[in-house]
């Protein structure tokens, strides 16, 4: 359909029309609606028609005939706009095109859009910024050390601008002569007019440089008058001199209108009421800051006057004057206010010496006997003789100040002291000072088993007198008592007994006296803490959790023989607490005494005498004091009796015969546990171990597949059996075992970690890291794999490894001691000892570590560092670790102390595992 075409009329259905047969209309030029120009020739019109007038018809299409103005196109409509009729459905099918046009647009506009991006990508791919071309290395610079970031030199100035050639060009003399002549100064002013006219002074003229000679001659004179002739030197201070000027403060317009404004608003103020003391010292005090003291001074002097009954008002006016004048207005002050102990005290600090201070303040005293504030002042500056004295008159004048007592019974005698307390305890018997410093004083002097008397009479005596007991102020006073010079351990443990159970209740007893010992611990208050436990104990003695507390106490903090006498006693009260007699049998071996520790096994024995820990308890001693004939015999009696025969005894019994080197002992021991015990695992690798030993390789995979067998879940038995094949040169069957392993037991961190040092060890480096791959996939939380990862990755891609596992498990011993690794490969002393301590603080079990932070200190710390990370894990005891249960566990190595295991450990940090 044409947009200005004509549309016929609808024809009835079924007829057609042929449009080409159809007549022209009349005066019809094709094409001339777009523009065509058209023309006719003879055999159009004929011999007499005339040839329509194409412009004259194009002029009444443009004129003004109202009846061709369509309502879409206008006037302007083209020949067939007269003819045609524009209705809805030339309208909606212009509304199609519209739309189909639109969507052309939108379509070549996404495509227009994509070659652009595409394009513009291109170009910026090959004309890349400058920021991003350095962004790699700016991300390194984050690495870079301050003390680099400090050893960048400055680079100076090194500016390449051209320098300014300085040209000469000669002035003129008549513009020096006129420049010369406009700066000139005067010396003499003519008498006569600018007009030139005489003055009616007559022609006398004035010598400007003769008044300024003047001038300076009566300055030289008044400085001579001033001078010393015989000396030659200056009589003005100089420093003083300069400290005026300092004190000559410029003040801006604003400043000094601020001022005058605060000066009348205060003279306003003293002016309508003369007897208001700060409008007087506000307003005194406005002149100060304005530079002028002496006006301050009559204002302070106006307001003493006005206000005499006021002591601020003399203190004020006593600060603005010298000392001397000083003294003299406070003289005047305390005249007037006798009973005024703030004048009183200012009068003794404007005197120099203490005689001086000391007779002032004693007639203060004889004017105001009840103020402890000038009892006190006199006191501090008296001698100890005296001071006795006028704290024996203070008591008197002022009994109801402990204070003063206190200070009175501190300068007595023994039996003195005794008195002034009882005399004190009479006249304040609402005060527990008197009563705790009663028991101190008695303590003190000889008489320990007089504070469990005291406390509890005190505590008594001031809840009848209506005192509130406050028990964490009186637990508080018993952490003082303990930590005074010299310390008062009885006064500390009576108070402690007496009050610490006051306002508790029954069922919250033990909680809570277990979180004050330990509260009083963290604050470093052992007796304290320890009294605690004592009293615990004693409601308590069938607890053996707080026996176990109070021991690591003494362990901690107390002697060897505290610690003895606290276990015996613990024993005593729970003979059917294992962990006590192993405490006691292990602290009296671990002091040397090995007979201490048999016996207190023996009564063990008697009391527990089906305890396997018990058992393995005397066996151990035996055994690390090479007593093996003897440490057979405690296990062949554990193994005979049946509650006792369990299979870490049949193992203890193996290793025993491994010791001897009894090999074929040692074999018929596992074979018999095993028999006795087929899922303990233990045993099926200490029977491999023992055919590997002895060579036999056949006889050893048979031992770890009977143990894999029946032990699916035993880890170590699965690598046991990969390293044996991996050492027999069967790497493809350590594979193939280790593979089933993980499909037996999935998500196993271990099993990853002994596939991946296998093809490490075998030099497949791609395979190793594939299965490392897998292995995170599998276990991403796993700290060891985390840690071996660092330890593989090539030194560059090590750090950012880190920031990958630390924020899977920031909190890993592994990864935190792997990074510390890095740190000092990297020798960044400062973090690796941080990471280090970090490490040990998290898991202090892991003896590898230790190691490794104690090679560390032998090389950056020094000894001293180093043996401090020797105490500390020797305290830590640890057991764990790969190369620290190989080292330990080595027969060749056997009954090593822990010293000479951390440094052998140290030593071996860099073997393969």
């Amino acid at each position: 359909m044409s947009r200005q075409g004509i549309r016929p009329q609808p024809l009835p259905p079924g007829v057609k029309v042929d449009f080409n047969a159809l007549k022209a209309p009349a005066g019809y030029v094709a094409g001339m609606g777009r523009g065509a120009a058209g023309f006719t020739t003879r055999s159009d019109i004929g011999p007499s028609m005339p040839a329509p007038d194409v412009q004259q018809d194009k002029k009444d299409d443009a004129g003004g005939d109202e009846t061709k103005f369509d309502a879409f196109l206008g006037n302007d409509a083209g020949v067939l706009g007269a003819t045609g009729v524009y209705d809805e459905e030339d309208r909606e099918a212009d509304n199609v095109w519209d739309n189909i046009e639109d969507r052309m647009e939108e379509r070549r506009k996404e495509r227009r859009e994509a070659k652009l991006k595409e394009e513009l990508e291109k170009f910026r791919a090959e004309n890349p910024k400058i920021q991003e071309q350095f962004a790699d290395l700016k991300r390194k610079l984050a690495d870079v050390p301050v003390d680099q970031w400090e050893a960048i030199p400055d680079i100076g100035d090194y500016t390449v601008k051209k320098q300014k050639l300085d040209k000469f060009t000669p002035v003129p003399d008549s513009l020096l002569a006129g420049a010369a002549a406009r700066d000139a100064t005067a010396t003499a002013i003519d008498a006569r007019g600018a007009g030139g006219l005489e003055t009616p002074m007559g022609g006398a003229t004035t010598d400007l440089t003769a008044i300024g000679a003047g001038r300076n001659t009566v300055v030289q004179l008044k400085l001579d008058k001033i001078s010393d002739s015989v000396s030659g030197q200056t009589v003005v201070d100089p420093k003083g001199y300069l400290t005026d000027l300092k004190s000559v403060t410029l003040k801006s317009d604003a400043e000094i209108s601020d001022i005058k404004k605060a000066r009348l608003l205060l003279k306003s103020v003293i002016s309508t009421n003369p007897r208001h003391a700060p409008g007087w010292i506000a307003a005194a005090r406005l002149e100060e800051v304005a530079g002028k003291l002496q006006q301050a001074r009559e204002l302070m002097m106006k307001g003493c006057e006005m206000c005499p009954n006021n002591e601020d008002v003399w203190l004020e006016a006593a600060r603005l004057q010298t000392p001397e004048n000083a003294k003299a207005l406070l003289a005047r002050g305390v005249a007037a206010l006798p009973d005024s102990v703030k004048l009183w005290m200012q009068a003794a600090r404007l005197e120099q010496s203490d005689e001086a201070k000391k007779r002032v303040l004693l007639r203060a005293l004889e004017r105001i006997p009840q103020s402890v504030r000038l009892w006190k002042a006199v006191v501090e500056i008296s001698e100890e003789d005296d001071a006795r004295v006028l704290l024996s008159r203070a008591v008197e004048c002022c009994p109801q100040h402990v204070e003063l007592w206190m200070a009175l019974a501190r300068l007595e005698t023994y039996e003195n002291a005794r008195k002034v307390l009882n005399k004190a305890r009479q006249a304040v018997p609402t005060s527990a000072e008197v009563w705790i410093t009663a028991s101190k004083l008695e303590e003190a002097n000889g008489q320990p088993a007089m504070p469990d008397k005291i406390v509890p009479r005190g505590i008594k005596s001031l809840a009848a007198n209506g005192v509130v007991i406050d028990r964490e102020w009186w637990l508080k006073e018993a952490e003082s008592s303990e930590k005074s010079q010299p310390p008062m351990a009885a006064t500390c443990r009576a108070i402690v007994k007496e009050v610490v159970g006051h306002g508790v209740e029954e069922e919250d007893r033990k909680r809570t006296w277990m979180a004050d010992a330990e509260e009083c611990m963290r604050r470093g208050s052992i007796e304290t803490a320890r009294a605690i436990y004592a009293h615990a104990l004693s409601v308590f003695p069938g607890k053996k959790s707080i026996w176990r507390r109070a021991a690591q106490l003494e362990k901690a903090h107390g002697s060897p023989e505290s610690l003895d006498a606290l276990l015996r006693k613990a024993v005593q009260y729970c003979p059917q607490a294992e962990v006590l007699w192993l405490m006691a049998a292990k602290e009296k071996w671990l002091s040397g005494d090995v007979a201490g520790a048999r016996s207190i096994l023996e009564e063990a024995f008697v009391r527990n005498p089906d305890s396997e820990e018990i058992w393995l308890a005397a066996f151990k001693v035996e055994f690390e004091s090479a007593e093996l004939d003897r440490a057979r015999l405690i296990l062949a009696k554990a193994r005979e009796h049946p509650p006792a025969s369990t299979a870490r005894v049949w193992m203890k019994s193996a290793m025993v015969e491994r010791e001897a080197g009894d090999a074929a002992a040692e074999r018929g021991l596992l074979q018999e546990g095993i028999r006795r015990f087929p899922y303990f695992w233990k045993l099926h690798i200490m029977l491999g171990q023992l055919e590997e030993r002895l060579g036999n390789t056949d006889a050893a995979r048979l031992a770890y597949a009977a143990g894999i067998k029946r032990c699916l879940d035993a880890v170590p038995l699965w690598v046991a059996a990969a390293r044996l094949e991996e050492g027999a040169g069967n790497i493809a069957k350590a594979r193939a075992l280790l593979e089933q392993a993980r499909l037996k037991n999935p998500k196993n961190p271990q099993l990853w970690l002994a596939a991946v040092r296998t093809e490490m060890r075998a030099q497949n480096t791609k395979a190793a890291e594939a299965l490392m791959a897998k292995a995170l996939q599998d276990c991403p939380d796993s700290g060891v794999l985390w840690a071996e990862t660092i330890n593989m990755a090539p030194r560059p891609q090590r750090k950012s490894r880190s920031v990958d596992a630390l924020k899977k498990c920031n909190d890993d011993p592994h990864v935190v001691a792997a990074v510390a690794s890095l740190f000092w490969h990297e020798r960044k002393v400062d973090k690796a000892r941080s990471w280090f301590n970090r490490a040990v603080t998290l898991n202090p079990d892991v003896g590898d570590t230790w190691a490794a932070w104690w090679r560390f200190e032998g090389q950056h710390g020094g000894a001293e560092l180093q043996e401090a990370v020797l105490k500390r894990c020797l305290a830590a005891e640890p057991r764990y670790g790969e190369r620290w249960q190989r080292v330990a566990k080595d027969p060749a190595l056997a009954h090593q102390k822990p010293e000479a295991v951390l440094k052998r450990v140290a030593a071996d940090l860099d073997k393969p595992l």
